[in-house]
């Protein structure tokens, strides 16, 4: 997997702009930003910093970044410029590099590509922090003016992935949802919601419909829909995987079987652990498997047909 210098600035601009950051330049391929609170202690690591801010209350000052996604594009458009260089320092000991620009006026460089620790360590940020949501469909202004208020619905939604693992693999995404209210499954849950306004402020003249089911009966019951799911689909791929996981074995015996027997006991002991281990290594490469995990999940409070109830 990789991504292009257009996805990496898509996607840093959406961290940015979901973190309230300030932008203050950007281009094709670049953008110059002074850091929100949020970005800015996700990101800086600075820990005694922010412990100071958070204990005496003061105002922060973030830090600021020039996020640069094609250096060689930016370069051609942005000329660098000469460092100036005291005349008697510089003939006593030649050149000497500027010293850098501390303090709250200073703009750090970060060139991001995919790999970069720092994209790294935006992709982690992004998924601490929209690995849980709590949400509300936007009722619009007609809604707003209505004297009856609009019934919402509770749902959860998980977005899980599967993984099928042999010596090949395989991913799945399933987004589902249960209404807390009804106990309905919604296995097109994602595709549902993507076409919905959501906002994360409760909206003014509306009811939340009391649950019925607890969260942890919800995640129970979407966890058996998906298992269900994985039940019913064609296992051939498992089947075929153990089949190679056969002939690797069997090609080990045979190539192990004359070392576990030498009359040397040392190379006899030797040739066993590495035998063992090989073994192991083919068994976690080829053996079949499915392993299923939560990417993220959420709350989305949904207009309801249902009546609110008392």
């Amino acid at each position: 997997m990789t991504m292009t210098a257009k996805e990496i600035r898509n996607y840093v601009r959406a961290y940015l702009e979901a973190t309230e950051c300030e932008i203050r330049e950007e281009s094709a391929y670049h953008v110059t930003v002074k850091l929100s609170p949020q970005a800015d202690r996700e990101l800086t690591n600075r820990p005694y910093y922010w412990a100071y801010v958070d204990r005496c209350g003061v105002e922060p000052e973030t830090m600021s970044y020039t996020f640069v996604f094609d250096p060689e594009q930016y370069d051609s458009i942005t000329p660098a410029a000469a460092p100036e260089v005291d005349s008697v320092m510089s003939r006593h000991f030649g050149a000497v590099r500027p010293l850098p620009i501390l303090g709250p006026g200073r703009i750090q460089r970060e060139d991001l590509s995919f790999g970069s620790p720092r994209l790294q360590q935006l992709f982690e940020a992004a998924k601490r922090g929209g690995s849980f949501i709590y949400v509300f469909e936007d009722p619009g202004q007609l809604q707003r003016r209505t004297l009856l208020p609009a019934a919402y619905e509770p749902w959860l939604a998980v977005c899980f992935k599967a993984e099928f693992a042999c010596d090949m693999k395989r991913e799945e995404l399933h987004y589902y949802g249960i209404s807390l209210t009804s106990g309905t499954v919604d296995t097109r849950f994602g595709d549902r919601v993507s076409r919905l306004p959501l906002q994360s402020r409760l909206p003014e003249n509306i009811s939340i419909i009391p649950t019925s089911l607890s969260l942890k009966e919800g995640k129970i019951r979407l966890e058996q829909q998906l298992e269900a799911y994985l039940r019913q689909l064609d296992d051939s791929w498992a089947a075929e995987a153990r089949a190679r996981l056969e002939e690797e074995l069997n090609i080990l015996d045979s190539y192990y079987s004359h070392l576990l027997e030498d009359e040397n006991e040392e190379t006899r002991l030797g040739a066993k652990q590495q035998y063992e281990a090989r073994r192991e290594e083919i068994r976690w490469q080829f053996e079949p498997r499915i392993q299923v995990s939560a990417v993220n999940c959420g709350i989305f409070h949904l207009r309801s047909s249902l009546l609110p109830t008392t």
